[in-house]
């Protein structure tokens, strides 16, 4: 008969002290002539196979346990971009208070999991030991939810994220996603769904925040273009009624001086008409239609656009080659 060595050093103790003793003891019946107790030793050394095979199970077990603990928690998520800390902190909170673990659910009808809440703190994961400020969202009370490895018993899902400032301009988010079972407490990783999932909502939500922040210093620079322009032209018709008033020029002098400061700031819509945009590329919205023959107020001049302002107060832009000079 032949024995498999057992590998671990509890199952090779095991085995010794066991295989010593069976041997011993068909020694002493060999030496006293005992058949009947011979026939038994060897009835018992089934019994002793069968417990060698259990010890050396045991045995390997324990490390295949203790690999399963060890890689309990997967790699996660980890992406830096372009934004500041409050950029990041403001989409994150939006994201943190939505009532939704983003990529797992738990019925086929009904692929959105929502109940979720923000905490301070959970004890599904270890201490942050690292750099950055760390947020948490839980769902409680979820059945085998969808995207975690081996699941079927019912636990909570958390979710974890750490933001780090790289420099001014960009930021790094980590985002790591675990169930644990209610029961027997294991834990079980996200297949990276979740992770990617929860940060491409995030995402969205951070673009929205960045376009509505460069929308409005878009129009600030704009209102501040205007004005500027205003502030200079009315500087120059200062100028140019202290000049008027000095030369004491004559009447038809001083008509034909508005007329000419007219001609300068003021054009008049060509045939058929045009439609008025919010920013200086034709590509632009459109904010309004101007009639033809309609008499414009410039007050920004570019190489091909005029900023203009229309006599009810629509302020816009408009190319030049559809406007032309006061008669």
């Amino acid at each position: 008969m032949t024995f498999v060595k057992p590998t671990s050093k509890i199952a090779r103790l095991t085995f010794r002290a066991s295989w010593n003793s069976w041997c011993m003891s068909l020694i002493a019946a060999r030496n006293t002539r005992g058949l009947g107790i011979i026939a038994y030793q060897f009835s018992r050394l089934g019994l002793f196979a069968a417990t060698v095979v259990c010890v050396c199970l045991l045995g390997l077990r324990q490390p295949a346990a203790n690999a399963a603990q060890r890689g309990s928690v997967g790699p996660g998520l980890v992406q830096e971009f372009p934004a500041t800390l409050v950029e990041v902190k403001q989409a994150l909170d939006e994201l943190l208070e939505d009532d939704t673990i983003h990529g797992t659910y738990i019925y086929e009808k009904e692929r959105t999991l929502t109940g979720a809440k923000a905490v301070p703190s959970t004890p599904l994961f270890e201490q942050w030991k690292g750099e950055g400020s760390v947020y948490y969202k839980v769902r409680t009370d979820a059945i085998a939810p969808r995207h975690f490895l081996e699941t079927g018993d019912q636990g909570t899902i958390a979710v974890r994220y750490v933001v780090t400032s790289v420099n001014e301009n960009r930021t790094r988010l980590r985002i790591d996603a675990v169930f644990v079972e209610n029961a027997r407490r294991t834990v079980h990783p996200s297949d990276g769904t979740v992770e990617a999932s929860e940060f491409k909502v995030f995402q969205e939500r951070l673009q929205a925040i960045q376009l509505d922040e460069q929308e409005a210093l878009d129009a600030k620079r704009r209102r501040d273009s205007i004005d500027l322009a205003r502030h200079t032209l009315a500087l120059q018709h200062e100028d140019e009624s202290t000049r008027l008033a000095a030369a004491e020029s004559s009447n038809q002098d001083l008509e034909q001086r508005v007329h000419s400061l007219r001609q300068e700031l003021e054009r008049r819509v060509k045939a058929p008409g045009a439609d008025l945009k919010a920013a200086p590329f034709r590509s632009a919205a459109n904010v309004t239609s101007v009639s033809a023959y309609t008499d414009v107020v410039i007050v920004i001049v570019t190489p091909r656009w005029y900023g203009i302002e229309t006599p009810d107060g629509q302020r816009g832009w408009l190319p030049m080659d559809q406007l032309e000079t006061l008669p």
